[in-house]
């Protein structure tokens, strides 16, 4: 096992993941501007109730397209996260693997 493969995995990776994580902040709270646009929107076209509004947002194509990116934001920062978390249990399983060694060596 290759320790330093881990742990240069895990640098390199780190910024890329926190991008990836910064994106999905992002688009959460995007989604949430794009709804009241887009509801603003629709009441300028007649629809004079919230549920009327709330309506014509979700089905705005516009809205959907900010979906799909936060469900691709979520993906790419969920793959990180697990390839960052793959990494580190690979350099938890070394050490316990070198706290035996070091036990048996003494026990000898």
């Amino acid at each position: 096992m290759n320790i330093f493969r881990c742990l240069d995995f895990i640098r390199d990776n780190a910024p890329e993941y926190a991008q990836a994580k910064a994106q999905r902040v992002y688009l959460e709270n995007f989604r949430k501007s794009k709804k009241a646009l887009l509801m603003r929107s629709a009441e300028l076209k007649g629809h004079k109730t919230a549920a009327m509004q709330e309506r014509e947002a979700y089905a705005d194509p516009e809205y959907i397209e900010v979906l799909e990116a936060l469900q691709t934001a979520t993906a790419e920062e969920e793959r990180l996260r697990w390839l960052i978390t793959a990494a580190e249990a690979k350099i938890e399983a070394w050490r316990t693997i070198e706290a035996t060694k070091r036990a048996e060596a003494r026990t000898l």
